[in-house]
């Protein structure tokens, strides 16, 4: 009986064993083979971000800073670019090829903004920003503000409207009307002096009782100042500056006060508008008559037209055919 018993166990290993040596190279060679098929695809995927992760630095573009210029003083800065290489990765994961129309891109800001430099005029935004911005100065031409606020509109443009304090004052629905439009509003002193002759207190209370009207009758505040005539000495910036006014010039002039036709006003504005352009003009009725094709024609140029605030912004206008390899 001890000898069957033994005899049994004996069979019940050597069943097992066998069972074992005969199912489990097939099982194996199942799980090998669904191994084997995944690997081609794991190395691809791998290889592709691999690639994306190796030629990111190729698109990279620094950021430059806001600096001082010699001749355009106060040039704010521009954000660089670098490659976002997981959702460029993602991007192309589809076709498993490399492509650059595809990359997506991160912007990287400046160590250096206008805020952090001394007080200084502005005259352009950054020249490789390609965007213009209208300056509007208003003291007068009431009559003209309505056709140019449509046509504006028309085009999805926002102005920045430079407003004196006694014409607010004198105008609040006209002013308001502005506002409701969307459009920037900027302090343009308040009785349209030459702001280089006044005394420090003049200078003062010039930029807070136009800040002050404004406030009041449209709620805006301002963040810009345009002295009138573009006269002005260093005391004047400063004394904005402290009040949080940045001193906005202009690099191109319609020079509308001299009521030219409409053609030559588009012709002198297109000769000379640039990258960061900012371009003055009042509500006259040259103007008012060149404003629709001025406004097509900076767009035919490629740039866009943005307030005061957004040319300076540091934010960067992407456009891929602008995005190089190093």
């Amino acid at each position: 009986m001890k000898r069957i018993t033994i005899q049994l166990v004996a069979f019940s290993v050597v069943l097992v064993v066998t069972y074992g040596t005969v199912q489990n190279p097939y099982t194996s060679f199942y799980i090998d083979s669904l191994k084997e098929e995944a690997l081609p695809v794991a190395k691809e995927t791998n290889d592709l971000y691999e690639e994306v992760k190796l030629k990111a630095k190729n698109y990279e573009v620094a950021p430059e800073n806001a600096k001082v210029d010699r001749v355009w003083k106060l040039i704010p800065g521009y954000n660089g670019l670098k490659v976002d290489i997981k959702a460029s990765y993602e991007n192309m994961k589809q076709t498993g090829a490399f492509d650059e129309t595809k990359l997506i891109y991160q912007q990287t800001t400046p160590s250096i903004h206008i805020q952090d430099l001394p007080p200084t005029p502005i005259y352009r935004g950054h020249p490789e920003k390609p965007m213009v911005s209208l300056l509007i100065n208003v003291a007068w031409g009431n009559e003209y503000i309505p056709p140019m606020l449509e046509t504006l509109k028309k085009h999805h443009v926002k102005a920045t409207f430079f407003l004196e304090g006694r014409w607010v004052k004198n105008n609040p629905d006209a002013a308001k009307m502005i506002v409701d439009a969307g459009h920037e509003i900027g302090n343009h002193s308040f009785s349209h002096p030459n702001m280089k002759t006044l005394s420090e207190s003049q200078i003062k209370q010039e930029l807070e009782k136009t800040n002050a009207v404004i406030q009041s009758v449209t709620g805006q505040t301002c963040q810009w100042f345009a002295p009138p005539s573009g006269s002005f000495r260093q005391e004047v910036v400063d004394q904005a500056a402290q009040m949080k006014l940045g001193t906005i010039m202009w690099s191109v002039d319609t020079v509308d006060w001299q009521k030219p036709q409409p053609d030559v006003l588009i012709h002198r504005v297109m000769t000379k508008v640039h990258p960061g352009a900012m371009i003055l003009m009042h509500p006259t009725e040259a103007t008012s008559k060149a404003l629709d094709q001025l406004i097509t024609q900076i767009k035919q140029k490629g740039y866009s037209l943005g307030d005061v605030s957004n040319l300076l912004s540091e934010e960067r206008i992407i456009k891929k055919q602008s995005v190089q390899k190093r």
